[in-house]
């Protein structure tokens, strides 16, 4: 059983690899949807601490501030990255998520970038470039479910 979380900021290709996983037959679970974040903005850590507990390969994705609390939790975190003109040209013209498109939440990301990008480094067990294609990046993940890597 694998359990795999990737991290970063908004734009870096999280839901793009999930999807692609996904498409490949994989568990995924994208927290920023169907309500594993509370109000506040954190994981609903009970509803994580079921998933978690279960026997099976998942990937999770999400950034939130009480994810560390389960890095013990991941076999790996993998942060995905980008540069900081990528992210905001993504969140400029994604259309499966609204965050990002005002210039007050663009400056919130790069903000972010500054501040909380650095701490999930610290924490990532491994850092991939989302600038890759996310067949190939999908392939990486796929090596670290398998123990090949």
């Amino acid at each position: 059983m694998t359990r795999i979380l990737v991290t970063g900021m908004s734009g870096a290709g999280k839901s793009t690899l999930l999807e692609e996983l996904r498409r490949r037959g994989h568990d995924t679970v994208d927290t920023d949807y169907d309500g594993w974040t509370l109000p506040d903005g954190s994981w609903d850590e009970e509803r994580v601490s079921r998933l978690l507990a279960e026997p099976h390969n998942v990937v999770v994705s999400g950034t939130v501030e009480n994810q560390v609390n389960f890095y013990n939790r991941f076999d790996h975190v993998i942060l995905l990255s980008a540069p900081l003109d990528i992210l905001l040209e993504r969140v400029r013209t994604r259309r499966s998520n609204p965050y990002g498109q005002s210039v007050s939440q663009q400056a919130e990301i790069r903000h972010y970038v500054e501040t909380v990008e650095p701490l999930l480094r610290r924490g990532a067990t491994i850092e991939l470039d989302g600038t890759r294609t996310p067949q190939d990046l999908a392939d990486e993940v796929e090596q670290l479910i398998d123990g090949t890597e």
